[in-house]
C-alpha cells in the first residue's frame, strides 16, 4: 500500500525531492503519436512555462526538471523558512495569482477598511494558504490540473490525463541531488530526441547553459553557489561550471559511440563526493531502475532511518552512491 504523502515528506531530513507524473491514456502528453501522426509537442511549452511561473509563487525552488513524451521530471527544493516570513499580505499576493480566495481575502488584499472578526478569518485562510504555498503535493496539483484541462479540452474528452498520484523521491545529499539532477537533465539524450544537453529542449540544462554562457545564472532556477559550507549561502552548495562538465561528460559516455572516451573519474566533484565513477554511471542513467522513496549515500540513508522509524529505504541505492 502506497505510503501518505505526509509520511513521504520530511523537511526535517531533506528539503530536495524528485517529482515523476505519468500520464494514462495512450494519448501523448508532448511529442507526436506514431499511430495518428498528430503532434502534441506545442504542450511543452505550456508545461514549462507553468512550472517556472509557480516557481515564482511557491516557497519551492526549480533545481532540474524535463519534459519528456509522456512523462515529467521535476528536481525540488521546498524553502519552508521564507514561506513563514511572508507578511499576510505577500501570502494572499500569491495565492491570488493562482485563486481568487474568500471574499475578506480580497477585501483585506484591497486594503478595504474591515471588522476586527473579518481579519481573523483573514489571518486564519492566511496560514492555510502559507502552508498551501511551501508543500509539494500542492505545487504538482497546480501544476498537473490545469495542463490536464487543456489537454483533455484539445482532445475534446474528459477523464483523468495523469496517474493518480505522482511520484515523490527523498533526496538526502549532495550526491543523491546532483546524480538525480544528472539523471534528469539528460533524460532527453537517452530518450534521443536531443544530441547535447544545451539542445535539450524544455529542460533544465538548457536554460542554465544558455546564460552560463554570458557568466550569469538562470533566475528562475535555484542557483549552484560554490562550495562554501561555511557561509551557508541560498542554493547548491557547487559551482555552476563543474555541475554543466559533470553533465556533458555523463551524456558523452551514454552515447555507444562514444563509451570509454572520457573518464569521469577525473572529474574533480565526483572526487569531493567520493563516488565511483562506475557507481555514478549506474545511478545517473538508471536512477529510478535503482532507487525508490528515499535516496542517498550509506550514512545518510542511517541518519533517515533513525528519524523516520517506519521508513523503508531502498538498500542497494546506499551500495551505488556509497
Amino acid at each position: 500500500m502506497p505510503r501518505a504523502r505526509s509520511q513521504q515528506v520530511s523537511l526535517s531530513d531533506t528539503p530536495y525531492y524528485h517529482c515523476i507524473s505519468r500520464c494514462v491514456r495512450r494519448a501523448f502528453l508532448c511529442g507526436e503519436d506514431v499511430v495518428t501522426g498528430k503532434s502534441f509537442e506545442h504542450r511543452r511549452g505550456w508545461i514549462e512555462a507553468r512550472i517556472l511561473f509557480l516557481s515564482q509563487i511557491f516557497s519551492i525552488d526549480i533545481c532540474a526538471y524535463a519534459v519528456m513524451s509522456n512523462h515529467l521530471h521535476l528536481v525540488l527544493h521546498v524553502d519552508d523558512k521564507q514561506a513563514k516570513n511572508w507578511s499576510t499580505h505577500e501570502v494572499l499576493r500569491r495565492w491570488h495569482s493562482l485563486h481568487k480566495g474568500t471574499l475578506f481575502t480580497q477585501q483585506f488584499a484591497r486594503g478595504d477598511a474591515m471588522p476586527e472578526y473579518a481579519i481573523e478569518l483573514v489571518e486564519r485562510s492566511a496560514a492555510i494558504y502559507r502552508e498551501r504555498l511551501s508543500d509539494i503535493s500542492w505545487f504538482m496539483r497546480e501544476l498537473n490540473e490545469p495542463i490536464a484541462r487543456q489537454a483533455n479540452f484539445e482532445d475534446e474528452c474528459t477523464g483523468r490525463f495523469w496517474e493518480g498520484r505522482f511520484k515523490s523521491q527523498a533526496l538526502l545529499d549532495e550526491a543523491s541531488i546532483l546524480a538525480c539532477m544528472a539523471y534528469v537533465d539528460l533524460n532527453p539524450i537517452r530518450a534521443g530526441i536531443a544530441t547535447t544537453p544545451e539542445k535539450s529542449e524544455f529542460t533544465s540544462i538548457k536554460k542554465r547553459a544558455g546564460v552560463a554562457k554570458e557568466g550569469i545564472q538562470s533566475k528562475v532556477l535555484y542557483p549552484f553557489v560554490g562550495n562554501d559550507k561555511k557561509g551557508k549561502p541560498n542554493g547548491i552548495l557547487f559551482k555552476l561550471t563543474d555541475y554543466l562538465q559533470l553533465v556533458d561528460l555523463t551524456g558523452r559516455i551514454v552515447r555507444h559511440d562514444k563509451r570509454g572516451a572520457i573518464d569521469l573519474s577525473l572529474s574533480p566533484i565526483l572526487q569531493r563526493l567520493g563516488i565511483d565513477s562506475e557507481n555514478w554511471m549506474e545511478i545517473a542513467t538508471k536512477f529510478e531502475a535503482h532507487t525508490h522513496g528515499v535516496v542517498g549515500q550509506t550514512q545518510s540513508i542511517e541518519r533517515y532511518k533513525n528519524s523516520q522509524p517506519r521508513a523503508r529505504p531502498n538498500k542497494r541505492c546506499c551500495r551505488l552512491l556509497a
